[in-house]
């Protein structure tokens, strides 16, 4: 704690003086890029995001950053979510590339979604907003996929640093994400670019084109946008060289560490097939139809991995694809001179495709006189008196695909005006939908691979056991050939990879109302206070087709079928509609105390309290203080302190049993088997408690240079956590406990909890949403804005620079875990490095040329953050990228035209290859790289941008 005051007690809130062409900047709207005049909003009049009655951001308390939507995408075309990212004060954020799981909690039912992280505390705990008003959560864990907000007509996006619940209700704990819509376009403006990869892949298109005008003698407005984008990706891990099949093998402890390896397979699974049984046990066939001695590559601290060697990899998609359709539509007319009215629409059609498991066989049995079986090896068996052997491989089929198909649509509308008296007031409506399906291609039928795995001469053909003995009970029955690398048919692999789906829909409706204004004055000057309320319901569904209450029928199977087990190797449960329904009021005001005193030429005092009554999770009240010391035009002092919630979401609440096929390192029996990983929820969660402080300077000391400096400290109690059973912080409990343990009952054994024997490997492991954790953070921002002139023509540089040396998880039972400056952690746990940072130069060295230069750096991290684990270099490298834009604008009678060039990664800089300790056993399913690491390389983006 000594620490963390120390740093809350020297450094700054926020607030920097925009440089005239700023991207970046911690300062208020009405200090943007200066726009046409017919583009120009009431700036004048904007509530600074943060507050409701603050309307100058250099007054603002809370550390506030405005990025200007076109700035951002010169310096990192693509989505918004992406030119965000670039902030330092991001991390954690999940895209295309975030190494996410294809199915279960992690995905969200939509892996390639993206989603915004302040503090990489988790995005459920960063509120999006749209101009002010609550983004509805598209994805199955109630985060937002920001995709859901057409950028088109993005003006800015306002970050907000500091815990707002009080302001804006729950979610807000470690900032707010607003998306702030240029309500006044007028004009026709177009965007055309395409790009490809230095290695002549991952190609994107996207056109976008937004228009608007004044209706009704200037009474009504009307614009619009459309964005189509079509992104490639990069279907499999091995198209980048350094994604060289990483894996962490060992135990984690002193006699057998964990140690990071390149090329790492597994070493019982080779491609081919590998018999582990009786006369042929220890040989495979690498190639169709012959057996030799499989060739072992070098051993591991892990039995099931090895390096080189015949053994098989996984080879997952590295970065997803994307195809997507936005649409935007505002209608905004003045009914009188006093109320205006507003109907808003906005959607995204997308389609994230993402690929990753190839199927497994472990130990299946199979029928010695099989006739895939060269007539040789057959006669040797019956010879043996061996009627059967067992085999495994990874079977180089098609791999597990998820493709997510997600409409979203949110529909606002509402009255706002004044009493002509200084009083405001609004009323907002907000309906928002997401149906998302999700389709798993190549889901394995576990009752179709055993009928298929039991294949038998039929005459002149060969044919399935089942349809000679039983032929109504799998009727198309194809067999599968399995003795060799390509040795299985198309034909059969598509009867035994069947295609299932899951569609889940999410509404929420919302009715909010504000009224503000000043009712006093103090000896200081007017007291703006505002009052608000809102009532909110969120709903949500699901259906699936692939249930975990389907199971196998083996009548007529001889082998490799268990009475009641899975049917589907990968499933989703459905689920009745559920819903939740919030009542909230609030109040806040900003009041001024002091002004024009010796050292003081003002200070305000800034407060918010919430009620908010949720009838799933219970009644909770909200607060914040801050306060806004302005010393003289220079320097100014800033400080807040909140209590701020994060209510579950319906679906830690009462989501659905679902099963993925895991292979995870037991660690009371070596082995790693894989078994069914199952998501439980949990509906007796409360919301999480956030206690957040910040505190800092903005000084000034000539024109054109500005230095803010903050510090903040975040602590989450009653956290709700998905509590892996899996994990090893809470095996090792388990088994230090003897089995008493509640993390015992997150695993299924046969024979208790003490016994080391194979016979008890592990059968099930479970995830549960408990409120059982502390998370802490602390740390310092820093932004440096200069404005200067460079061989006499224009130039801006800016600095940021975040600095977040713990993230610590505190769980009872278990040790503390901090994934401060850690790469990888469990559950999809995001990298956050200790130290992050980005600096951008412009300079215009002619009248229609302007070059930008973008450098980003992140430190050293470690692999793991758990302090009971052993490594033998616990490390990753540092890593940076440097991008440069050069644009040539050219102005006509009609209109102007800019045509840019973009290259990103500039250097091809490669990321540093690394892997979480428990992914391990699965060599290149995922990981390889640190989250937020660029994995395209070298990337170009040429594109022409239109002004009418």
């Amino acid at each position: 704690m000594k620490t963390q005051s120390r740093i809350l007690a020297l450094l700054a809130g926020v607030g920097v003086a925009a440089l005239s062409s700023a991207a970046f900047a911690q300062t208020a709207p009405a200090t943007q890029d200066p726009v046409p005049a017919e583009d120009a909003s009431d700036v004048g009049d904007v509530v600074v995001t943060g507050s409701r009655v603050i309307r100058n951001g250099d007054a603002s308390p809370s550390p506030v950053t405005v990025v200007s939507t076109e700035e951002a995408l010169r310096v990192q075309p693509g989505t918004l979510a992406d030119a965000l990212a670039i902030l330092p004060v991001f991390a954690g954020n999940r895209g295309s590339g975030s190494n996410p799981t294809s199915t279960g909690s992690v995905g969200a039912g939509n892996a390639g979604a993206n989603s915004l992280n302040l503090r990489n505390v988790g995005a459920n705990r960063t509120l999006v907003l749209l101009d002010g008003l609550r983004v509805p959560p598209t994805l199955l864990n109630g985060v937002v996929d920001v995709d859901v907000i057409p950028q088109a007509l993005v003006q800015r996006v306002d970050t907000v640093t500091g815990g707002v619940s009080a302001v804006y209700g729950s979610d807000a704990i470690s900032g707010v994400v607003n998306y702030v819509i240029d309500k006044n376009f007028n004009g026709l403006r177009a965007t055309v670019s395409t790009g490809l990869s230095g290695q002549g892949d991952a190609a994107k298109q996207n056109l976008s084109i937004a228009g608007g005008t004044r209706l009704l003698d200037g009474r009504a407005h009307v614009e619009g946008s459309y964005e189509y984008r079509d992104d490639e990706g990069i279907p499999y891990r091995s198209d980048r060289d350094f994604m060289d099949l990483w894996g962490v093998a060992g135990a984690g402890t002193t006699a057998n560490p964990y140690v990071l390896y390149s090329d790492v397979r597994q070493a019982t699974f080779p491609f081919g097939g590998l018999i582990t049984s009786g006369l042929f046990n220890g040989q495979t066939f690498a190639t169709d139809g012959v057996l030799r001695p499989i060739v072992h590559g070098a051993t591991t601290g892990s039995a099931a991995l090895e390096v080189g060697g015949d053994g098989g990899y996984y080879d997952s998609s590295l970065l997803g694809s994307l195809e997507a359709q936005q649409i935007f539509g505002r209608f905004d007319f003045d009914i009188t001179d006093h109320i205006h009215a507003y109907a808003q629409v906005s959607g995204n059609l997308k389609t994230n495709v993402n690929a990753s498991d190839y199927v497994r066989l472990t130990n299946v049995t199979m029928n010695s006189s099989n006739p895939f079986l060269a007539q040789t090896y057959r006669t040797q068996l019956a010879t043996a008196n061996q009627p059967t052997f067992r085999l495994s491989e990874l079977l180089r089929a098609p791999r597990l695909e998820a493709v997510s198909e997600s409409e979203q649509w949110i529909y606002m509308g509402g009255l706002n005006g004044d009493f002509g008296d200084g009083y405001k007031w609004s009323l907002d409506l907000v309906h928002g939908t997401t149906d998302m399906d999700t389709t798993l291609n190549n889901n394995v039928n576990n009752q179709r691979l055993a009928a298929a795995l039991d294949a038998v001469q039929n005459g002149s053909t060969i044919s399935c056991s089942i349809t000679v003995t039983n032929p109504s009970l799998a009727n198309g029955c194809v067999p599968l050939n399995v003795f060799g690398p390509t040795a299985a048919s198309a034909e059969a692999l598509a009867w035994v990879l069947q295609s299932t789906h899951y569609s889940a829909q999410t509404v929420m409706d919302s009715a909010s109302a504000h009224v503000d204004g000043s009712p006093f004055s103090t000896w200081a000057g007017p007291v703006a206070v505002a009052v608000s309320a809102e009532w909110r319901k969120l709903s949500f569904s699901s259906v699936s087709d692939a249930l975990p209450s389907a199971v196998v029928d083996c009548t007529g199977i001889r082998y490799n079928c268990t009475a009641g087990g899975a049917l589907w190797a990968n499933t989703y449960a459905s689920s009745p509609e559920v819903s939740q329904t919030v009542q909230e009021a609030a109040i806040e005001f900003d009041a001024p105390l002091v002004v024009d005193a010796p050292f003081i030429q003002s200070f305000n005092l800034n407060g918010a309290a919430r009620f908010t009554s949720y009838d799933t999770s219970g009644d909770y009240w909200t607060w914040k203080i801050g306060a806004d010391w302005r010393i003289n035009d220079a320097f100014r002092l800033r400080a807040t302190r909140s209590r701020d919630i994060r209510a579950p979401t319906l679906y830690e609440l009462f989501a659905p049993t679902n099963s993925v096929p895991v292979t995870t390192q037991d660690l009371l029996t070596g082995a790693s088997p894989t078994v069914p990983s199952t998501d439980l929820s949990n509906p007796n969660l409360t919301a999480e408690i956030g206690d957040t402080s910040t505190a800092g300077f903005i000084w000034k000391p000539m024109d054109g240079l500005s230095i803010a400096l903050d510090g903040y400290h975040i602590t989450i109690s009653d956290a709700v956590t998905q509590i892996n059973g899996a994990t090893a912080a809470y095996q090792r409990a388990c088994y230090d406990s003897g089995g008493t343990s509640e993390f015992c009952a997150l695993q299924v054994r046969p024979n208790g909890y003490t016994s080391t024997a194979a016979s008890n490997a592990v059968t099930r492991w479970y995830t549960k949403y408990m409120n059982i954790a502390e998370v802490e953070t602390y740390g310092a921002d820093l932004e440096v804005n200069y404005a200067a002139t460079l061989f006499d023509r224009p130039a801006a540089f800016r600095f940021l620079a975040a600095y977040q040396p713990h993230v610590t998880y505190a769980q009872p039972g278990v040790v503390t875990t901090d994934q401060g400056g850690v790469a990888f952690g469990p559950l999809g746990a995001a990298a956050g490095p200790d130290l992050r940072l980005t600096a951008l130069l412009r300079f215009q060295p002619v009248e229609n040329l302007t070059v930008d230069l973008m450098h980003r750096w992140r430190d050293v991290m470690k692999l793991g953050g758990d302090p009971s684990q052993v490594w033998a270099g616990n490390r990753l490298d540092a890593f940076s990228t440097t991008n440069i834009n050069l644009s040539w604008k050219a102005d006509t009678a009609v209109g102007s035209t800019e045509v840019f060039l973009n290259v990103s990664n500039l250097f091809d800089n490669e990321a540093p290859g690394g892997a979480y300790a428990l992914n391990g056993t699965r060599a290149g399913l995922r990981d390889g790289y640190a989250m937020g690491d660029d994995v395209l390389g070298r990337y170009f983006t040429l594109g022409v941008r239109f002004r009418l």
